[in-house]
Formats: C-alpha cells, sequence, structure tokens
C-alpha cells in the first residue's frame, strides 16, 4: 500500500471518513480491517456505519430475490445520499454493471477465494452418508454439490455465518458449505473439515475479494480530462491489490460476459502466477445434471499492471465464446442483465 497521509493535513478530507458496511458479524469483521488499513493510509479516524440491505431482513430464498444487488443496493443508496463516505462490499455481491455516480476506486489484497465444507471432524464431503442434509442458499453450491454427491438431500437456508454453524452444531443439518475468507475474517476456520479445491470446485466471480466504492467525484482520475483524484479517493486507491484486480476482473468479466443474473449457478476461478493467468469457468445446470467447463490462460506483463487487466478481459471474452458453444445458455438462466 502507498502512504498518501499527508493528505490529511490538507482540506480535500473530512475530519472523520465514514466507512458503510453491512451490519453483520462477517461484514463488519471485514470492514473493521478495511477501516484500519484506510486510517492507516490517510491519518484520518475512520467510523463504521452500519446500513441494513434487502438481503438482511429478506429471508427467502437468494434463487428467488437473488443474490446480487440485494446486498448492495442499500449501501450504495447510503454512499449517494452521502450518509457515509466510502462503502466496503464483498464484491461476490456487488453486480457487475456499475451505479450511476459510483465507482470502485480499490479491491484490495484478497483472501483464500476457495468453499470449505463445515461438518464433524474428520467428515469429507465424499464421506457424508447417502440422504445427509448439506445446507446452502447459493444456486451454484447447490449445482455443485447435486453434481458430486446426489444422494445428498440438500437444504436451501439463509442466515449468517453463526446461525448456519449452529445448524450443524445442533444436529439439524449434517453440514454446510461456506466461503473459507468469511471464516478466516471472523476467526472460525477450527469449524472447517475440508477445503474444497478450485480445480474441481471453482467458486463464485470474486469470492474472497472485497471492494471499496466511492463517489465518482472521488475518483475522477479514472475519467478523462481529470488526472489526480481527490485525497479521499487517493486514500482508497492506495489500498488496492493489482493481483486482486487482474483475477476479479477476469473472473467478473465472465459472469458479465455471458449476462448471467443472480441465480445462475455460475462458477469462476482465476489465478496469477508468474505473468500468466489463468482462469476457469462453468456454468451448471440447477440441479447439477449437466455442465459446461472452460479453462484458459493468457501472458501479461508483471510490471504493467494494466497489462493483466487487458488479458483478463480478452481472455473472459474467449471463455464466454466457448461456455455459449457449448451449450451454456441451454443449461441456465444466462442472457439476463447481472
Amino acid at each position: 500500500m502507498t502512504d498518501v497521509s499527508g493528505a490529511a493535513e490538507g482540506t480535500g478530507l473530512p475530519s472523520v471518513i465514514r466507512l458503510g458496511t453491512r451490519g453483520s458479524t462477517l461484514a463488519l469483521a471485514q470492514a473493521g480491517h478495511m477501516a484500519d488499513a484506510l486510517q492507516e493510509v490517510s491519518g484520518i479516524r475512520v467510523e463504521l456505519v452500519p446500513i441494513t440491505s434487502e438481503g438482511d431482513v429478506n429471508r427467502a430464498s437468494l434463487s428467488v430475490i437473488g443474490g446480487q444487488g440485494v446486498f448492495a443496493g442499500s449501501l450504495r443508496t447510503a454512499l449517494l445520499d452521502g450518509r457515509c463516505d466510502v462503502v466496503v462490499h464483498s464484491l461476490k455481491d456487488l453486480p457487475t454493471i456499475p451505479a450511476e455516480g459510483l465507482v470502485v476506486a480499490a479491491v484490495p489484497e484478497r483472501e483464500d477465494p476457495r468453499d470449505v465444507l463445515c461438518a464433524p471432524s474428520g467428515t469429507t464431503l465424499d464421506s457424508l452418508p447417502a440422504g445427509s442434509k448439506v445446507g446452502t442458499g447459493s444456486p451454484r453450491r447447490i449445482a455443485q454439490l447435486a453434481a458430486r454427491r446426489p444422494d445428498l438431500e440438500i437444504v436451501d437456508i439463509r442466515g449468517n455465518v453463526d446461525s448456519r454453524l449452529a445448524r450443524v452444531h445442533s444436529g439439524e443439518l449434517d453440514a454446510v458449505v461456506l466461503s473459507l475468507a468469511g471464516l478466516e475474517r471472523i476467526g472460525r476456520t477450527d469449524e472447517v473439515a475440508e477445503h474444497l479445491d478450485l480445480a474441481a470446485w471453482p467458486t463464485a466471480p470474486g469470492q474472497g475479494a472485497l471492494a471499496i466504492e466511492v463517489r465518482a467525484e472521488d475518483a475522477r482520475h479514472l475519467f478523462e480530462p481529470y488526472p489526480e483524484p481527490t485525497p479521499l479517493g487517493a486514500a482508497v486507491a492506495a489500498l488496492t491489490d493489482p493481483i486482486a484486480v487482474g483475477e476479479t476482473t477476469a473472473e467478473r468479466a465472465v459472469l458479465r460476459g455471458l449476462g448471467a443474473g443472480c441465480t445462475a449457478p455460475v462458477a469462476v476461478s482465476a489465478s496469477v502466477q508468474e505473468g500468466t493467468l489463468r482462469v476457469h469457468a462453468a456454468v451448471y445446470a440447477p440441479r447439477g445434471e449437466q455442465s459446461v467447463d472452460e479453462e484458459g490462460s493468457a501472458s501479461f506483463d508483471p510490471a504493467d499492471p494494466a497489462s493483466l487487466d487487458r488479458a483478463a478481459e480478452a481472455l473472459a471474452g474467449e471463455l464466454v465464446e466457448r461456455l455459449l458453444a457449448g451449450g451454456a445458455a441451454d443449461l441456465a438462466p444466462v442472457g439476463a442483465a447481472s
């Protein structure tokens, strides 16, 4: 991260930076980490502003209310209304279509994007007895579970991480599938029974990454003819990690290119190593009966972050073409706005 604390001496930064976040335990934990980082680079105290989203109060299935937008919309409204100065999202919850007047100014260093099985110690997905009840609220995970273990009973659940784990502890469920990054952020990795390998189990585009969004005027350096951000925009931009940006750009470009709606069971996992970007994308039928998988790689100049972004967009476009040619549109609801 770049130190821009000198900006605090000018008039461009407020006396307190108000950071909007959802109010769940996980959201507050990850927002707290971002608040500490933003305070370090800006020299300004950062205050959390909890915002209630539709996804926090509506307990209907994500397949009904949608998985994106329902968590981000209220945060974005609060930012536009001036109730906060910046907002932090789980990137996988953020629609791929930008919100008018807002800009994602930073994607910080990414946590491990893998899914994990949370179950009694020693249990793996393959060792669960037939008929075991496994909970998840994700259409993607439902499809993957059904494809891997059609003999399981998959229970569509909602709720925060603690409540989902409590249903395993009580015996109501035999296991749940969760994001490893979320468990790491709240210190609950002792609940993990199995890490699900990305090669066989790609995850949601942007999983494990956070996005910090600001009003467009604070990120004006991204638009011509303005070469410089405001002091607030510079502080936020200092938190960004080029590798995380490149990986998530590729993943979200596949989602956007497919026109996949919030309920489409689509998985995309990207990784960057030594000048090579690799992407694995899959589209599933809702109950996992069939799937279309495509993988690809592209080279880029490690010294040029823009080179990675260009490679990400180009490779994503190629994979979208191949997925559609392989019949993805016949399996899942792609072609809708995301």
